[in-house]
């Protein structure tokens, strides 16, 4: 039986390569020359989805890879339709538009993922500054949004991804689990952190110094 961890080792391998070829104004970002971060932040997601998400989305990417479709640069280009409009304008005829059945489980998935974020961020304050803002309304040119960022992705997903994403997402809510904060447990202590409280005092005992992820 393949290990969840080796799963999430392929997906996070692909995404990097795809990642790398992403077109960026002004050249390179300094996230695409970071491959430890990338790695860090990528696999402590995965971790936190269900098994048949991730070999669904594993397969997508292999599908993606195979028909030299960048799913990192669909992605970031359906971002800017908040982050930069006007840009965005000039590329949304590339993108496939999206139907109504798939907008609609975006749409609520966005809104319990973003809850979770909400009450994460009334538990652990100084933990949620050092990421992303939660809202679109908070996007700019320089900062991407949780929900930006989440729908961005969500929009590359197969349609059997969204739906099994869709499906888990609803079935934690159900359960009175809180989605978001699996994958911010391994992410800190992907950073050394024991806890989720452990992090957030850390934090904030190391006071405004403490700046980028974690």
């Amino acid at each position: 039986m393949i290990k969840k961890e080796d799963r999430v080792a392929e997906v996070v391998k692909i995404e990097w390569e795809m990642f790398q070829q992403v077109a960026n104004i002004g050249g390179p970002a300094g996230c695409q020359q970071d491959p430890e971060t990338f790695e860090v932040m990528r696999s402590s997601q995965a971790m936190g989805w269900s098994e048949a998400v991730l070999e669904s989305y594993l397969n997508d990417l292999r599908e993606a890879k195979a028909a030299d479709r960048n799913l990192m640069t669909e992605k970031y280009a359906r971002m800017m339709a908040s982050t930069s409009p006007s840009e965005y304008e000039r590329i949304a005829h590339f993108l496939t538009p999206l139907e109504p059945e798939r907008l609609a489980m975006i749409d609520e998935i966005a809104g319990i993922v973003l809850a979770w974020d909400e009450e994460l961020a009334e538990k652990y304050p100084r933990l949620m500054e050092t990421g992303r803002p939660i809202y679109s309304t908070e996007d700019s040119v320089y900062v991407a949004s949780i929900e930006t960022y989440l729908r961005g992705e969500l929009a590359t997903y197969s349609s059997k991804t969204l739906k099994l994403f869709h499906e888990n997402v609803l079935n934690q809510k159900a359960d009175n689990i809180n989605g978001s904060e699996i994958i911010m447990s391994h992410l800190v202590k992907r950073y050394g952190y024991g806890s989720l409280e452990e992090a957030n005092e850390k934090l904030k005992s190391a006071g405004s110094n403490t700046t980028g992820p974690l």
